[in-house]
């Protein structure tokens, strides 16, 4: 099948899924054409079944705001008529929704009928999608997919409470390629980073509010006052500033190592012991999982869909958001005992292991069968 992949190619969760899954839809034979601003960041080979396409949006200084949307739409046109794209599949409501129906109707002008699946991430729905200027423009898109799928059962049942949805949307969970992560690290050199005495506790963000980056340093902070710890934080985002100020008020400067935007996570993860993700919200915690899938323990908030990935007792630990002190007593708990420390690491890789995207990638291929069927029934 020829697919065409429309998503953001930053470092935020969204991106990287809907790349992966690219990339793997190819492995299996399909066509696929990443259509977005810039190649994406785990973009890093291109081949005969996979295309990137950028989309230029040219500056007029009529524009207060570049249309991209509108830039975004003709180049879904052109690519669906020159490539014969046989499907479109949209990650994120905003505004590629928006803009890949758009894409629908113009070449339905011309008696090109092609079904739209939207995934959505979170949010798209949560945050931005919900607000008064932009929840009509959501609810549309959303109603006028072919198919909609959600990361998260948590997920679906916010979309279904916050808009007025007639579609019926299916879960299909994020993923991780366990081929890609080995214990084979020849060049895992803890020593880099800590003491031999020193456990290892990593938080990756992009540094948001919804982050709470706070959480993580005091969180921390309780950790190192009756173990020895060092602290590692990648990412970049508006909240780092505050972070290392923090850092510095709380004396514990010189345990806070703040690496920035990172490609090799993996290789950061293969030093950890524990990953916090302390956050107000995530739809899915694709953090938490590939945290886990490097056998790293987790200790994070229960909210969103975490708990679906997280899970209790098992892989790591869950906490009401934002009680610091009862996050800071279950990783001691974990991080006091190299026994116990090891149990909740194999733990977390086994829990991890069930969301591999050989198991997976079978469901949206079953979404993409079942819309290219619909394609005229559903056409608009």
């Amino acid at each position: 099948m020829k697919i065409a992949i429309v998503c953001y190619p930053t470092f935020g969760g969204s991106g990287v899924v809907a790349t992966e899954l690219g990339i793997a839809l190819a492995e299996r034979g399909h066509e696929v054409h990443f259509i977005t601003y810039k190649q994406p960041v785990r973009l890093e080979l291109l081949g005969n079944n996979i295309h990137f396409h950028e989309v230029h949006v040219p500056e007029y200084p009529l524009f207060h705001y570049q249309p991209y949307e509108l830039a975004l739409s003709s180049k879904l046109v052109d690519t669906v008529k020159f490539y014969g794209i046989e499907l479109l599949h949209v990650h994120y409501a905003i505004p590629h929704a928006y803009a890949g129906y758009m894409a629908k109707k113009m070449l339905q002008e011309e008696g090109i009928f092609i079904p739209m699946i939207t995934t959505l991430h979170g949010t798209d729905i949560t945050l931005v999608g919900k607000h008064p200027f932009y929840k009509p423009a959501v609810t549309f898109s959303i109603n006028k997919s072919d198919v909609v799928t959600s990361v998260s059962e948590d997920l679906k049942q916010s979309t279904l409470e916050i808009f007025n949805i007639e579609k019926e949307i299916e879960v299909i969970p994020n993923f991780i390629d366990t081929s890609k992560y080995s214990l084979d690290y020849t060049d895992c050199q803890r020593s880099l980073m800590a003491n031999e005495d020193e456990r290892i506790v990593t938080h990756i963000s992009n540094f948001r509010k919804v982050k709470r980056i706070p959480d993580v340093i005091n969180v921390f902070h309780k950790i190192q006052k009756e173990i020895p710890a060092k602290l590692i934080m990648v990412g970049e985002g508006p909240e780092k500033e505050m972070a290392e100020q923090l850092s510095d008020d709380l004396g514990i400067k010189d345990k806070v190592l703040f690496l920035g935007n990172s490609n090799e996570i993996d290789r950061i993860l293969c030093f950890s012991d524990l990953f916090l993700l302390p956050s107000e919200s995530e739809s899915f915690g694709l953090a938490a999982l590939e945290a886990m899938i490097n056998r790293v323990a987790v200790i994070s908030s229960n909210t969103g869909g975490i708990p679906e990935v997280n899970k209790d007792g098992v892989s790591g630990f869950l906490a009401n958001v934002g009680d610091v002190d009862e996050m800071a007593s279950k990783a001691l708990q974990i991080l006091r005992s190299d026994e116990v420390l090891a149990d909740f690491k194999e733990n977390a890789y086994k829990v991890a292991s069930k969301f591999d995207i050989l198991h997976i990638l079978p469901l949206y291929e079953e979404v993409y069968e079942k819309a290219y069927k619909s394609r005229f029934k559903n056409s608009y």
